[in-house]
């Protein structure tokens, strides 16, 4: 789909907007465009949205302003739908962030794809990649986790799964919830491995705290912690991939890295031996 110009009509279709998760004026452009000239606009919050809107000047006027969410989806989907199915123009905006990334969005938006309607995305704000970037934790592979479980026990097993894929792990928590989770996270993973904990994320009181798990569950410890909070924890150390792992991993980077570069990254992706690797590498090439 070529992009919205403005003052043209925006083409029919469901266009997922990312909002800001602080700043209002981190919205993108193309953004505000469509929120200017779509023909129906929906949101997870109606509120938030309209004050967004109102903010950067765009005036919802008699287009309708549906509420979407996970409770009333079954009963609002039909009439996107609907509309779709009209040839119309939608916007869908989650409170803040992107949709579908721990927000509403995923049913409406496989609907749309199911009935043949043209589903596309005007990027933007994530907590997830704003994370990830302030963390100094790798970024060349990560995974987001979602919320952890509420419950100790499931929370505890629900780490245990994760823990050892190698990748930086993102996930979303609650301030009550915050200290209990870096306790869980000191009891599975040790105390050594890296973490940080961003905290209100773009906006006034934004903080990140970096370290070991015992640090930060030093620095936590005994705190009233409010805000969203996102938390990154590094990748497993030490514990070495299966040598067709490696393998894998030393094709794949062979195709776009040197002999050295390639060796350095998959060592430090699988916690391998660095000489291993290398002299694997070498004999890799060599037989290429």
């Amino acid at each position: 789909m070529a992009a919205n110009i403005p003052g043209q009509q925006l083409p029919a279709g469901l266009y997922f907007i990312a909002t800001p998760i602080g700043a209002a004026r981190d919205i993108t452009l193309r953004a505000l465009d469509i929120l200017r000239t779509a023909d129906v606009i929906a949101a997870e919050d109606t509120r938030s949205l309209r004050h967004l809107m109102d903010i950067h000047g765009i005036a919802v006027g008699d287009r309708p302003l549906l509420s979407y969410h996970d409770h009333n989806g079954e009963r609002v989907r039909p009439r996107i739908l609907a509309a779709l199915a009209e040839g119309r123009s939608v916007a869908y905006a989650s409170e803040a962030g992107t949709p579908l990334v721990a927000d509403p969005g995923y049913q409406l938006g496989a609907a749309a794809i199911a009935a043949g309607h043209v589903v596309t995305a005007a990027p933007g704000p994530s907590a997830v990649l704003a994370a990830l970037t302030v963390s100094g934790l790798p970024s060349d592979r990560f995974l987001f986790a979602g919320f952890a479980p509420n419950a100790g026990g499931q929370r505890r097993r629900w780490l245990e799964e994760i823990g050892g894929i190698p990748a930086t792990l993102i996930l979303y928590e609650s301030p009550k919830r915050i200290n209990a989770l870096l306790r869980d996270m000191e009891s599975v993973f040790g105390q050594e491995r890296r973490i940080a904990v961003c905290r209100e994320l773009t906006k006034k009181f934004e903080e990140v705290t970096r370290g070991s798990i015992a640090e930060v569950v030093a620095a936590f410890d005994g705190r009233a912690v409010k805000g969203e909070i996102v938390v990154l924890v590094d990748r497993a150390r030490g514990v070495a991939a299966a040598e067709a792992d490696i393998e894998v991993a030393l094709r794949e980077a062979l195709t776009c890295q040197t002999v050295k570069d390639a060796a350095a990254s998959v060592a430090e992706l699988t916690g391998a031996p660095k000489r291993e690797v290398y002299q694997l590498a070498l004999k890799l090439a060599g037989g290429n």
